[in-house]
């Protein structure tokens, strides 16, 4: 199968977006089929290669094409929205079109279907909620005006109407579009994914020796480090290993202020950026993983974290927020230990249990280790698959 996968955005990207789309298409081309992903130049001098950057071996079947665009932000937005416009064009090019970008979705579904092949649509929350909610969730984020929440409102109708098929990340987000427009034909609900290359739970630190609760990720106010760092405060020879984030930014400060409020700076480390490829190796050096998140109107029913699977991945026990989106994955007391969001006491509690019950923390760690052989990139592309087998058969 030809896919041609747009993302708007530069490439490689740090974020969760860009590990996802790049995994994403690596696994399609990885059972065989022709990807074709139409990115942003990457603005490091020189380029960075993705392949190398994601810690990806090379291959035929994954062509990165980069949108040749420049200019202010609304000029990069234009150009790629019209360079993805001429890609699109001609059924022959390709026999699927599928992005997570709801404005390049929006627009290709313009076109005639006699002009394009089955655009399928992957929805990562309902953008209006989401962009209502982002200054509350982030540090720098403003709040959007009513005409952009309407705009945004009119897309996701119809983008979720006049798709040819359409992918949710969890079974919340789709019962909330399904509360909101009504049930539709060719859907899937496919959650993110991770590389399992563990060979086993590793061994746990010797007794007596002191516990480190690592973490792995942005540290936007909506992730919940906040927390997670006034958990530490509360338990006696507990460290905490962060492990993402950038010096200049201002959420890394702002932690840092909390460890210094708290007086535990000497037992918080931050490690600042690492590429993905460097970060199984630094969740090994704790001993128990947090995904502290509070409720949100993204992480609620909507996330799929990237760091969870990783976590389960890593042969470590976990401790997570009580939220529905998390628990379809995490189940307490069988593969994680769940705490209610925002809450540091219990968060605090729910580690020192584990660091004081190693049998426990084993059992955990073994069972999510056989839990998230499910949530492979791999088994990601075989469920996309399914849905691209479904679209194509109803053309």
């Amino acid at each position: 199968m030809r896919i041609l996968y747009f993302a708007d955005i530069r490439f490689p990207l740090e974020r969760a977006n860009g590990i996802q789309t790049m995994e994403t298409c690596f696994a399609l081309g990885a059972r065989g089929h022709d990807v074709r992903l139409i990115v942003r130049p990457d603005t490091h001098a020189p380029p960075r290669d993705p392949f190398l950057y994601y810690g990806l071996p090379p291959t035929d079947r994954v062509t990165i094409e980069r949108a040749a665009v420049s200019g202010p932000q609304l000029a990069k937005r234009f150009g790629y929205l019209s360079f993805a416009f001429g890609r699109s064009l001609g059924t022959t090019r390709a026999d699927i079109l599928m992005t997570r970008d709801l404005g390049t979705a929006a627009m290709l579904i313009r076109l005639p279907r006699t002009m394009r092949a089955a655009l399928v649509y992957e929805s990562h929350g309902y953008a209006p909620d989401v962009a209502a909610a982002l200054p509350r969730l982030l540090t720098e984020a403003k709040a959007p005006a009513a005409a952009r929440l309407k705009r945004l409102a009119k897309r996701e109708a119809t983008v979720w109407a006049r798709a040819d098929g359409y992918v949710t990340i969890t079974a919340g987000l789709r019962r909330t579009l399904e509360e909101k427009f009504g049930p539709r034909p060719r859907m899937a609900i496919v959650p993110d994914g991770v590389r399992v290359v563990s060979g086993g739970v590793s061994p746990l630190p010797r007794e007596g020796s002191e516990t480190v609760v690592g973490y792995a990720g942005h540290l936007y106010p909506w992730k919940g480090v906040d927390a997670l760092i006034e958990a530490v405060a509360r338990v006696p020879r507990l460290s905490a290993l962060i492990v993402g984030g950038h010096e200049a930014e201002g959420d890394r400060m702002r932690l840092e202020a909390l460890a210094a409020r708290l007086g535990i700076s000497q037992r918080v480390t931050f490690t600042g950026h690492v590429e993905p490829a460097q970060v199984p190796a630094l969740l090994e050096r704790a001993t128990i993983l947090a995904l502290p998140n509070p409720a949100s109107a993204v992480s609620t029913h909507f996330t799929s974290p990237l760091k969870l699977f990783e976590y389960m991945a890593a042969g470590r026990a976990i401790v997570a927020s009580d939220l529905p989106a998390i628990r379809e994955v995490l189940q307490h007391e069988k593969n994680a230990l769940l705490v209610p969001p925002g809450d540091s006491e219990m968060l605090a509690r729910s580690i020192q249990r584990l660091a004081e019950d190693r049998n426990l923390a084993m059992r955990l760690a073994r069972q999510a280790l056989v839990d998230v052989t499910d949530y492979t990139w791999e088994r990601r592309a075989s469920r996309l698959e399914v849905l691209f087998n479904e679209v194509c058969a109803a053309q």
